[in-house]
């Protein structure tokens, strides 16, 4: 007790507080997809850890928090590590890292200031404090941050315990240059839940079925585990997204980091696993064409550098039209356009009548021929 009081009492006079966590404790708190690294290592030894709070804590994007559910809103539950959805409960402690959203259908919502009481902006385990909400949901869950999570080495963020990073390529990736690249397409959209997931998805699944070895990646975004889940159900030999670089989300990642990660992301995903290298790798960019991070990687000559081909995902007609424009005029190569736009026979004709590019059915993109087709195209124009 007198060491605890001591622990306490030494770091007043600055506002800092430091809280031993007990093992017991620590390992049974629900943590998030988003966590799942820091996890991984709690699991292993849950010793050592420690919360930080007080009034000169101001938290960073990454920083793993501990926090307490106070009411249950939009996200009723939390994922886990291994992608199970986890009930919440008012009252319970959560582990989760903090992060900023932008998400039109949802939220915008950055990192506060303080530890002061915030929300769970998103079900992969991120926390922030809400800007901006889309009127059609529910309020945000409400929680209580207790303090971050720290260590020996100073706070836990998610960069120290994931398994790759932009500044550091891993062996493989160091090895693989020099190699010859494999295709690249890139699969980005008008908006949020235009379709762009399911449309990677069906386009892996597609080359799988080709006979194609397949990676896939996710480069920006807001960390979850649904759609790396869906790249390995279609087919996917390997899967990485941005968490697995450190980053709970990239909206406000400077620029160059942003920059850094795509490269990254194709670099790691193009070498060899167990001898075999990939003969395509399929890249999601989040978001719509105006949004910021977006915007500028397709305006920056190394995204015409880096991918061959672009398949667009349009909510409606209008929109693919207006998206498609958008595109070549940043000299964008875009093979096709597919989405949930094709969901609708009429909004599909509507699109293909004015379209100078082809328009594909998302579920087609599963066909092999179909799937090769958009490979072909890439040696012909070649």
């Amino acid at each position: 007790m007198t060491s605890t009081l001591m622990d306490l009492s030494s770091n007043a006079f600055d506002g800092e507080c430091r809280e031993p966590i007990a093992p017991a404790r620590l390992a049974r708190i629900p943590k998030a997809y988003t966590t799942r690294f820091v996890a991984e290592s709690i699991n292993q030894d849950a010793t050592g850890y420690h919360l930080l709070s007080g009034d000169s804590i101001k938290p960073q994007a990454g920083d793993v928090v501990i926090a307490r559910v106070t009411e249950i809103g939009k996200h009723a539950r939390l994922e886990s590590p291994v992608s199970r959805r986890q009930l919440l409960f008012p009252g319970q402690e959560i582990m989760v890292a903090y992060g900023n959203r932008y998400a039109p259908d949802q939220f915008l919502a950055y990192v506060p200031e303080s530890l002061e009481p915030c929300s769970l902006i998103a079900g992969g385990g991120i926390a922030g404090a809400v800007k901006e909400m889309h009127a059609s949901i529910d309020a945000a869950t409400s929680i209580e941050p207790i303090g971050l999570l720290a260590d020996e080495q100073g706070v836990v963020n998610l960069s120290r315990f994931a398994p790759l990073s932009v500044d550091a390529p891993s062996v493989a990736a160091v090895n693989a240059v020099g190699s010859a690249r494999p295709r690249v397409i890139a699969v980005l959209g008008t908006s949020m839940n235009s379709g762009k997931s399911t449309t990677l998805g069906c386009l892996v699944n597609g080359l799988t079925n080709a006979g194609l070895n397949v990676a896939a990646g996710k480069a920006t975004g807001t960390g979850a585990g649904n759609d790396p889940n869906l790249f390995h159900d279609g087919g996917a030999t390997r899967v990485v997204d941005f968490t697995d670089f450190g980053y709970p989300t990239t909206f406000l990642l400077d620029y160059e980091t942003v920059r850094g990660l795509l490269s990254s992301m194709i670099q790691e995903l193009s070498a060899a696993v167990d001898g075999t290298a990939p003969d395509v790798v399929v890249i999601e960019i989040a978001d719509g064409v105006y949004q910021g991070e977006t915007s500028r990687l397709l305006a920056d000559p190394i995204y015409a550098s880096l991918v061959d081909a672009t398949i667009f995902a349009a909510a409606d007609a209008l929109g693919a039209v207006a998206g498609l424009d958008v595109l070549q005029r940043a000299k964008v190569n875009v093979a096709a356009v597919s989405g949930l736009v094709t969901a609708s026979p009429l909004a599909s004709a509507e699109a293909q009548s004015v379209l100078p590019v082809q328009l594909i059915n998302t579920y087609d993109l599963c066909n092999a021929e179909v799937a090769q087709g958009i490979i072909d195209d890439l040696a012909v124009r070649a």
